[in-house]
Order: structure tokens, then C-alpha cells, then sequence
């Protein structure tokens, strides 16, 4: 039975449960949190501070120096090997046996594994582990997991992403989310538009720079262009398309990304693939700022149309919908992302989805930890 975790902001977590022992492992190549890149790390690491803010005792194992509020660190790596994403998948497999040798002894309620070749080893714990997919569901990542069956508990972070993939072994949703107070609230927008994310077909930029010229708006690109194939497609379909009316800015850091989203019209977001989240779109909204996107992945569960932006199955709907998104309030843009996207919401999520699995809810039947006790009784 699969359950989908929704926050109940109004009352806090902890305030009425017993604290839990919580093993978090995070992916081996960035800092937590990361200082530049590193979607999956921000995650874990803004979970991992709202976990401890709401008295669990967290145990993170991850690379490099620990600016968590984790009262426990297992640290796999000195320096995070960064430089070494996409060419061996040894950092994995390091992170794994480390994990399992540090967590195998102690006294944990609960592991959440966000690596990719940790939850290979979950079966052998007396603990349930539970896997958010922080990454798409097709192909080997989809079958990955399959294979794994219902040794790990796996955590979608949309809706989307559960139908997909309906025989993973889903036992909640928890959306991604954002510290909403670190984004500029502007309610008085300028007259370009915004495009952030990074270089390849899937993202689109080059069919938000045609809508945005076919609006008459001027746009701005921010986004990294750093592997081959971000090269390539940005020297073949982006370069030649740069002019008065289209600047790219690079890739934008944390206060850049924050100036952007706050000052734009609204945010372009044409994507053409199935992407289970998307974290730029939360980030607009907590400045206010709308989004006009495509209906792809989790575009509409995150954007209300015709409230919080507009969703656009074609080219000439996007043309308008940017011409439009003066009609739509800033206020609301930023009171939703409060609502659905802030980080309490997403802690208290994860904190019933783990009681959930504790408790058995979520598999029809006991987990592990409460198997083995019954057992022994």
C-alpha cells in the first residue's frame, strides 16, 4: 500500500512522539551542505538541521567537513571527490561499506540512504532503510531498484515520479523543499524573463529564448556549461541565439540565483522530459515570481495554474501565457511556497513517513526491527 506523506504544519512533529535515532546517509561528492553545485547535498543537509531542530538524533555519513547540526558525523572522504563524478563509480562503493561498517553497531529507530550503491546493502540491517529517488525512475535507475524489491522503503519526491515506475516499492511522497526565508520576497517585478537550470535539450533553453522573443521580452540564461555535452549543445543551439534581447549571465551562485529570481517577470520553464522535481520552481515562487512552463513531470503539482503561473502545452500558449503573468500575484507565488515547499513542511513529511514504515503502515506488515523483536519474544 502506498501512502502519500502530507504535512500538517500546525502542529510540529516531534511535540507529541518520542525522538527517533535516525543513520542518514548522503551521497559521497559534495560537502553538506555543498557550497556550489549539489541538489541532492542541499536536500540532506537542510533535512538533516530540521530533523535535529525537531529533537531526533541524527547520525550523517557523508564526505568532508560536517556543517550540518548533526550531533554525529561519519566522514567517508577528507576532500569530497568531486572531480571524479562521472568517471568511476569507486566513491559509491566506498560510501557504501563505510556506511554499513559505521551504522552496523549502533542503536538506530530508522537508516535514510539518499547514495546510489548504499541501499545494496540494506537487507542485512535489522533496520529499515528507507531510499528517497532523488534521480528519474526509467531505465537501469528504475530496474535498479526493482531488483532491490522490498528490501529498501523508497520515498518519491512527486507524484509523477510514483507513476512512472508503479512497481518500485513506493511507500510514500515527500516533495522536495527550500529554506523559503533565504529567498528575496519582491512584489514589483522587471520586464525580462528568467531561464535558470542547466544546458541540454531536456532543459529547453532554446525554446524559452523563442517564446521569449516571440513575446517580445528580453531573457536571461544562468546555468553551468561545464561537461562536454553541455558545451555542445550550448555552442550549437544556445551561443548563436545570444544578442541584446538574450544574455547569459553564467552559472549563477546562491545570492545571484536570488537576485534573478526576484527581480524577473516570470520563470520559463519549457521542459521536454519527464523531470520529477525541479527545485528552480519552488525557488521562483518564494520571490514571488511565476512560472510559465510545460506539463512535463511534476510541473503541475507544483505550479497552480492560472494561479501561481501557467501551464502551456505548446508554443504558442507559452508566447501568451508570458505576455499574461502581470495578471497573477506575487503574494500568492510566495504564500504557496510557504505552504507546500518550506523546510518544516518537508521534515514533517519525512518524520510520518518514518513512524509510517516503523510502525508498518506503509508495508502491510512488520518491518525488520519488529519482526526480529517478536521473534525473540
Amino acid at each position: 500500500m502506498t501512502t502519500t506523506v502530507t504535512a500538517d504544519t500546525t502542529t510540529p512533529p516531534s511535540a507529541t512522539t518520542a525522538p527517533l535515532k535516525i543513520g542518514m546517509i548522503a551521497p559521497p561528492w559534495f560537502e553538506l551542505p555543498p557550497e556550489g553545485y549539489g541538489g541532492i547535498e542541499a536536500v540532506v543537509s537542510a533535512l538533516v538541521d530540521q530533523l535535529v531542530a525537531c529533537g531526533h538524533e541524527v547520525t550523517l555519513v557523508a564526505s568532508g567537513h560536517n556543517g550540518t547540526a548533526a550531533q554525529h558525523f561519519v566522514r567517508v572522504y577528507e576532500e569530497p571527490p568531486s572531480e571524479r563524478i562521472g568517471f568511476t563509480v569507486m566513491p559509491e562503493l566506498v560510501l557504501a561499506a563505510e556506511a554499513d561498517r559505521a551504522l552496523s553497531d549502533l542503536d538506530l529507530d530508522i537508516v535514510h540512504d539518499n547514495s546510489s550503491a548504499g541501499p545494496l546493502l540494506a537487507g542485512g540491517r535489522t533496520q529499515p532503510t528507507v531510499v528517497t529517488m532523488h534521480n528519474p525512475v526509467s531505465g537501469d535507475n528504475g530496474d535498479y531498484y526493482q531488483r532491490l524489491g522490498t528490501k529498501v522503503r523508497i520515498v518519491a519526491i512527486s507524484r509523477a515520479q510514483m507513476r512512472q515506475c508503479p512497481g518500485l516499492n513506493w511507500v510514500g511522497c515527500v516533495p522536495n523543499a527550500i529554506d523559503v526565508s533565504s529567498f528575496p520576497f519582491e512584489e514589483h517585478k522587471q520586464d525580462w524573463v528568467l531561464w535558470i537550470g542547466r544546458f541540454c535539450p531536456d532543459k529547453a533553453p532554446h525554446l524559452a529564448i523563442e517564446a521569449a522573443r516571440r513575446a517580445g521580452r528580453r531573457i536571461v540564461l544562468a546555468g553551468k556549461v561545464s561537461e562536454a555535452a553541455e558545451k555542445c549543445y550550448f555552442d550549437k543551439s544556445i551561443r548563436p541565439l545570444l544578442g541584446p534581447d538574450v544574455e547569459y549571465v553564467g552559472e549563477a551562485d546562491a545570492q545571484l540565483k536570488r537576485e534573478l529570481y526576484a527581480k524577473a517577470a516570470c520563470l520559463v520553464f519549457p521542459i521536454q522530459w519527464e523531470e520529477p522535481f525541479g527545485m528552480v520552481l519552488p525557488e521562483a515562487l518564494a520571490c514571488g515570481t511565476p512560472i510559465v512552463a510545460t506539463p512535463r513531470g511534476a510541473v503541475p503539482e507544483i505550479v497552480r495554474d492560472g494561479e501561481t503561473g501557467f501551464i502551456c502545452a505548446d508554443m504558442e500558449t507559452l508566447v501568451s501565457a508570458i505576455g499574461r503573468v502581470g495578471e497573477l500575484d506575487p503574494h500568492a507565488c510566495r504564500m504557496d511556497a510557504e505552504l507546500r515547499f518550506d523546510l518544516p513542511v518537508m521534515a514533517a513529511g519525512y518524520e510520518r513517513l518514518y513512524r509510517n514504515v516503523l510502525a508498518g503502515c506503509c508495508s502491510g506488515g512488520p518491518t525488520p526491527t519488529q519482526a526480529a523483536g517478536r521473534a525473540a519474544a
